[in-house]
């Protein structure tokens, strides 16, 4: 081989070995079956695909939320500036009159509770707040032994609770700083029955949703604490076909109704929800009565029928009678014929 063509056969084999490198790379990095590789599966696929989906749809997302936000601001301003300058309002609000009544909502059951009921709790308390800042009579509404995972539910979900208005929020227990002869603790299984409201009294609610896993619990601990207890007097003006249990609300919201109306049938017919299947007690007793004297024009229809047909086997049983003592007659004669 000539020192010419020397060079161009190096290059080539260079380029050779090149190429074959590149191959041997390709296939080592191509997967092999049976070496730990898995197919992704047509659900999985659809899967990754809508997840990047939503990845992309990400900004698109908070520029709704945004719209949307900004359109309920401008929807509001628009309804206080149609109002009269706000004359409505300053006119509904001067009608308001404030309570003495002190109500308290319990939260020291916080570690009887699981997350789930502890969201639930948090929804109810955001009610009764709403509630009280729209009533007539709002109440001196107090929230205690407010804490762990309430608490952290209402930072992480509801930050602007901290600037709530008209409430008291307190992580000590309502026994530390009211006299216990002021307390009063509403709970169902109290044999003490409201007859009406005292405003210079604190009414305590049990901050517990259980879904009647601690029966009793509340009416236990105010006996144990020496507090006075009692229920309200649902049993007096309503019949329902769920259980007296209501929620905490519920509860506020009665009292607050009452404050206005000074009526409970009417508080509890406003504010019981339609599942609880609720009527009043004088109808109820009127359906009772109404269906035994039903039940007794059926059993006296009864009784007629079988008086009935009592005597008309009677006349059947002396008609057969009648009849064979006739043929008991026309055997004799035959009998006594001379032949």
């Amino acid at each position: 081989m000539s020192s010419e063509t020397l060079p161009a056969f190096i290059e080539s084999s260079n380029v050779e070995r090149k190429q074959s490198l590149s191959e041997e790379q390709e296939k080592t990095q191509k997967p092999r079956v049976g070496e730990g590789f898995e197919p992704i599966s047509k659900r999985q696929m659809k899967k990754l695909i809508k997840q990047k989906q939503w990845e992309e749809q990400r900004e698109l997302r908070k520029q709704k939320r945004k719209e949307k936000r900004k359109r309920k601001q401008l929807e509001r301003q628009y309804q206080l500036e149609s109002n009269s300058d706000g004359n409505d309002r300053k006119r509904i609000r001067r009608d308001v009159v404030h309570s003495t009544l002190r109500l308290i909502i319990d939260c020291s059951f916080d570690s009887l509770m699981v997350l789930k009921d502890i969201k639930k709790l948090h929804k109810q308390i955001q009610r009764c707040y709403a509630e009280n800042r729209r009533a007539l009579h709002p109440v001196q509404f107090y929230l205690t032994s407010h804490g762990g995972q309430l608490k952290k539910n209402m930072d992480e979900n509801d930050k602007g609770w901290v600037n709530w208005k008209d409430i008291h929020i307190k992580p000590e227990h309502f026994s530390d700083f009211i006299k216990k002869e002021d307390l009063i603790y509403l709970t169902s299984d109290s044999p003490n029955v409201l007859k009406e409201l005292d405003e210079s009294k604190a009414y305590v609610i049990g901050g517990l949703v259980d879904h009647n896993h601690h029966k009793g619990l509340t009416y236990k601990q105010a006996s144990e604490h020496g507090i006075d207890h009692a229920q309200l007097p649902l049993g007096n003006f309503v019949k329902m076909n769920s259980r007296k249990v209501l929620a905490i609300n519920h509860v506020f919201e009665i009292i607050l109704e009452y404050l206005e109306t000074r009526d409970w049938q009417e508080a509890f017919f406003t504010i019981l929800p339609q599942r609880k299947g609720a009527v009043p007690t004088d109808k109820a007793c009127e359906s009772s009565s109404h269906d035994k004297k039903s039940a007794d024009v059926e059993g006296g229809l009864d009784s007629d029928s079988s008086d009935e047909e009592n005597s008309r086997h009677e006349l059947d049983s002396q008609h057969k009678e009648e009849k064979q003592d006739k043929e008991n007659s026309n055997q004799s004669t035959v009998n006594s014929v001379p032949h």
